[in-house]
């Protein structure tokens, strides 16, 4: 079982990179957002199945406080993007 989480792992932060690659050539702003977005909850998701693979607790601790900061991350940059384009 292992190994299968282990490659669930490599495939989500091979889709992180391609995340990376929209956000940096993304054609607007959106795609840029919906891209880090994606980019959070990708590394949430290999950092909770690092702490289920290696059995530390405290990755899950760290995982959910990353969880807090994309979150207000994403609503922030989702305000300023709705602020500039009211303007």
């Amino acid at each position: 079982m292992i190994p299968f989480f282990i490659g669930a792992s490599i495939a989500l932060l091979m889709g992180v990179f391609a995340a990376l690659y929209r956000a940096f050539k993304g054609p607007n702003i959106l795609d840029r957002v919906l891209a880090v977005n994606l980019i959070g909850t990708n590394a949430l998701v290999v950092l909770i199945l690092i702490a289920y693979i290696r059995g530390y607790n405290a990755y899950l601790d760290v995982a959910l406080a990353y969880a807090l900061l994309s979150f207000i991350s994403i609503v922030v940059i989702a305000r300023y993007v709705e602020s500039k384009e009211e303007l």
